[in-house]
């Protein structure tokens, strides 16, 4: 298995196993970087770019950080840390989930949604809720693969 490392907040990590898909470009990086950044001060907190932050937290990168410098967000855009993943086809798809209502919350919120409610697991391991979604609620759900379903 191949291992990359990281930096974030001054923390070292390590990135498991190489990504299926392609990280976004240095502009795309900086793109984002620049619409996460709503207050201009060259940082980006969890207020202002929580998807960022929840998707750090799914690949299992745990850091102290309460923002992220400008230069540990590039690293992070360009490791693939943000990029979003094929959903798999009939998601939600059932099945045994282990993830935690937190873990569900955090790859909804990744997927850029926000004011997510309680969610609760069905009979058929899928983690349901609400969430608001382009301005509007919608109902939400996340699979045992981590597959997230909105409408």
């Amino acid at each position: 298995m191949k291992f990359k490392m990281i930096v974030l907040g001054g923390c070292a990590m390590l990135l498991a196993g190489s990504p299926s898909f392609a990280a976004m470009t240095d502009a795309q990086c900086e793109a984002a970087f620049m619409a996460a950044d709503t207050n201009k001060d060259g940082m980006v907190t969890e207020a202002e770019a929580g998807r960022y932050f929840a998707y750090a937290r799914i690949g299992n990168q745990s850091f102290s950080a309460t923002s992220m410098a400008k230069a540990d967000f590039m690293t992070q855009c360009k490791a693939g840390t943000f990029d979003d993943r094929k959903m798999d086809a009939g998601a939600p798809l059932a099945g045994a989930n282990s993830f935690t209502e937190s873990q569900a919350k955090d790859r909804i919120v990744a997927h850029g949604m926000s004011a997510v409610s309680a969610l609760k697991k069905d009979d058929k391991g899928v983690w349901r809720g609400t969430a608001m979604h382009d301005g509007k609620q919608a109902n939400v759900a996340v699979d045992y693969k981590g597959n997230v379903v909105a409408n």
